[in-house]
């Protein structure tokens, strides 16, 4: 098996993989488990990557797709990436012990939101349609805010107060995306207001920034990820964006011979809902199939040192 790509040279991109909003999202529902009778219902996926999501499972979480799945006075964990009011008011009148695990970040947006729309503003959230953190936050103001997913859809779009409009973001956003759909609503609505600081969190802008610098020593990148992991697919369009080909991989049994044979220098990063251990079986895998004498290194582009306190009712902990 030995030998069947030309690979000489694999280099891990640092930071990669799990962001403090992640840990904490899964440390809470871990530390449910251990503390609480089972069962533990989680809303949604705590995060998005399904190897985190099947071991959480097997440990007795219950996932679910809507509050009305959960027994009455039975405990439920929101997930990371937040969710709108009216399944907080849902929560509320069937009696649920939440535990909130959105992530500070998330949370951040949705105060903004409901700050601007309090106010009288228009909200344009740039993001992508669908996603479970933009449904949470668009449930903040639902009637004053529009979508807006690509620059295409500025022209189009009919705001409720043209003269009076801010825009939010998505936390898990393509930093270079959303600065084009910026540019489109400020050529549409001269008097656009930007948020108070950046919407895009600090591990999607690190990870980002990291993969443009291994573009530039790399042959090719794979992001290791779920396909449903909205920054695991922004860091695919950056790597494309810096010119290199990149490959949106689950796990090592995702990875194809056939597109790697070619490339002597392999960048490796992950998705913020990635864990370690995905990476480790990648970077194996690759290693079978390639030279005996091909090195392994990690380059650290950038510092991060985030941590975020665990939520109610472990914050003492």
């Amino acid at each position: 098996m030995r030998g069947m790509i030309k690979l000489r040279r694999i280099i891990l991109a640092k930071p990669r993989g799990f962001c403090a909003g992640v840990v904490r999202a899964i440390e809470t529902v871990k530390m449910a488990l251990s503390q609480f009778p089972h069962p533990i219902y989680v809303h949604r996926q705590i995060v998005h990557n399904r190897h985190v999501v099947e071991e959480l499972r097997r440990g007795g979480a219950s996932f679910v797709r809507s509050i009305d799945e959960v027994p009455d006075g039975a405990l439920i964990v929101f997930n990371a990436h937040g969710v709108s009011p009216l399944v907080r008011e849902k929560a509320e009148q069937k009696k649920l012990k939440v535990i909130d695990a959105t992530c500070p970040l998330v949370n951040k947006v949705h105060a903004e939101a409901r700050r601007y729309a309090a106010k009288g503003y228009s909200i344009v959230l740039i993001g992508h349609k669908g996603h479970d953190e933009v449904e949470g936050t668009m449930g903040e103001a639902p009637t004053q805010t529009v979508v807006v997913s690509d620059p295409s859809e500025v022209e189009s779009i009919e705001l409720p107060n043209p003269d009076k409009v801010v825009y939010l973001t998505q936390t898990t956003l393509s930093v270079d995306a959303a600065r084009v759909i910026v540019e489109a609503l400020k050529k549409r609505f001269p008097h656009l207001e930007a948020p108070p600081s950046e919407d895009i969190c600090y591990a999607t802008q690190n990870r980002q920034t990291a993969v443009k610098l291994l573009s530039q020593v790399c042959d090719g990148i794979l992001v290791v990820g779920s396909h449903n992991s909205s920054n695991a697919q922004r860091l695919c369009e950056v790597a494309s964006g810096s010119g290199v080909t990149a490959f949106l991989v689950e796990d090592k049994d995702d990875i194809d011979v056939v597109q790697l044979c070619d490339m002597a220098t392999i960048g490796i990063t992950a998705s913020a809902s990635t864990p370690e251990s995905i990476v480790v079986g990648v970077v194996e895998k690759l290693l079978q199939l390639s030279h005996p004498e091909t090195q392994v290194e990690e380059i650290e582009f950038v510092r991060e040192e985030m941590r975020f306190p665990l939520p109610e009712p472990f914050s003492s902990l």
